[in-house]
């Protein structure tokens, strides 16, 4: 009997973890059952090849966190196949409040959420690179093997590819965590190769180089300038300097379009663009002194 009371209290003093393991468990499995609005493994919607004529019409969007305060609010925007608009202002996860966006006139809800991404590519302000080589890191995430032709063509178009070879393992250099082995300028055109190797129809620049010094910036630019070519292009920006080349410039204001034309254009127009532009070119002066 003593030896079983005594079992028994050692067991007893498991519960609180037991517990505190079952609530754990259950959170997680409420996690992965949770039903997603975005259902990226769906199989449902339209597959088609695009081609990157994009219409936004009346949209609304908040985030849900804040729903009372609008980011977009009746935005209405078009771009043609292989152009590029650059969208700037003041300092697709999500669905929208309402409106809508149409690639090649078809609903975005419409389409098939797995097909619509495998097209389209990003470039962030932070790159995310993965502990392993610059070979695996182009290619990660493709849905089959990539040649090592293949590789050094999209770095060769990202004007990284003389860089790597100048490495003594070259592509098979580890960049290790989250790329720290290289400088921002160098992580941010690897990641620009990850987005060509894919041959997107759709490329979205979101801040790809406000957090790089002016050389840096330089020749990050010009890997964006040959990345634009015959793909359809939205580039976000704050950095007036990286938009100056796009086919049309979207001024934002409260959530609507107040301006639109090209930097030439706007230029010449008092307005919110100019102001910006004036502003920065200031700023960047008074640093050079």
């Amino acid at each position: 009997m003593a030896f079983c009371g005594q079992s028994v209290g050692m067991i007893s003093s498991f519960i609180p973890d037991v517990v505190k393991a079952r609530l754990a468990a259950s959170l997680i499995f409420h996690l992965i059952e949770y039903p997603t609005k975005i259902d990226s493994l769906s199989e449902s919607g339209v597959r088609t090849d695009l081609k990157g004529d994009i219409k936004v019409t009346n949209l609304h969007f908040a985030y849900p966190t804040r729903p009372n305060i609008r980011i977009l609010n009746g935005l209405n925007l078009s771009v043609k196949p292989g152009k590029t608009i650059a969208l700037v202002g003041h300092k697709r996860f999500y669905n929208p409040l309402k409106g809508q966006i149409a690639i090649d006139g078809i609903n975005v809800r419409d389409l098939n959420i797995h097909s619509l991404r495998k097209q389209m590519a990003i470039v962030s302000q932070e790159p995310t690179l993965f502990d392993c080589t610059i070979e695996e890191n182009i290619s990660y995430g493709m849905n089959r093997p990539m040649s090592h032709e293949e590789v050094v063509e999209a770095a060769k178009m990202a004007n990284i590819h003389d860089f790597i070879l100048s490495l003594p393992d070259g592509y098979a250099t580890n960049v290790g965590e989250r790329g720290a082995q290289l400088s921002g300028g160098q992580k941010q055109r690897i990641a620009i190769a990850r987005a060509l190797i894919r041959r997107p129809s759709i490329l979205l620049l979101d801040e790809a180089t406000s957090a790089l010094d002016s050389e840096s910036e330089r020749i990050v630019q010009d890997a964006l300038e040959k990345a634009r070519y015959g793909r359809t292009c939205l580039v976000i920006a704050h950095r007036l300097s990286t938009v100056q080349n796009a086919d049309q410039i979207c001024v934002i204001n409260e959530g609507r379009i107040v301006q639109l034309g090209t930097h030439e254009e706007l230029i010449q127009q008092e307005g919110i663009y100019k102001t910006l532009c004036s502003s920065q070119f200031l700023q960047e002066d008074s640093k050079e002194d």
